[in-house]
């Protein structure tokens, strides 16, 4: 029996939810998402900012009726992607942001993880309409049909 990682997990239920296109920067902690990616039908568009691939990914929802999707890596890639998702909010545009963080066991400890702050949930929470900090492989399906 193969076992489904959490970016398999993930790009399956985008694509069932029609998803055709997703944009951002691959990162070391996103990875997962990439590798999926590449066995999917959906389009990845590159971007050069987190920033930029919010603000394609709303342009997009705009434009097409259809939601916005961006993956960007944890702590910087949060933060920059932050103005694009308070536009988004504030106007009721779909945008879903995807970004990973650190292991469960280590969430919290601020240790030297690479791009961690301390609860970048928390301040997605502030500028989204839902936003859900994910522990198991199993919550992926419930928060991203929760999302859509």
């Amino acid at each position: 029996m193969t076992k489904v990682t959490g970016g398999q997990a993930v790009v399956q239920c985008l694509e069932m939810h029609g998803v055709r296109h997703i944009f951002g920067i691959p990162g070391d902690v996103t990875v997962p998402i990439y590798e999926a990616l590449s066995q999917s039908t959906i389009n990845h568009i590159t971007t050069r900012h987190e920033q930029g691939a919010g603000f394609m990914a709303d342009g997009y929802a705009r434009a097409s009726r259809h939601p916005g999707i961006a993956v960007v890596i944890s702590g910087p890639g949060v933060t920059n992607i932050s103005t694009a998702m308070g536009e988004a909010y504030t106007d009721s545009v779909p945008l879903l942001v995807f970004s990973a963080d650190v292991s469960t066991t280590d969430f919290g400890k601020c240790a030297d993880f690479n791009h961690e702050i301390r609860d970048q949930q928390s301040l997605a929470a502030e500028i989204c309409a839902y936003s859900v900090r994910i522990k198991s492989i199993q919550d992926i399906p419930i928060a991203i049909n929760n999302a859509f």
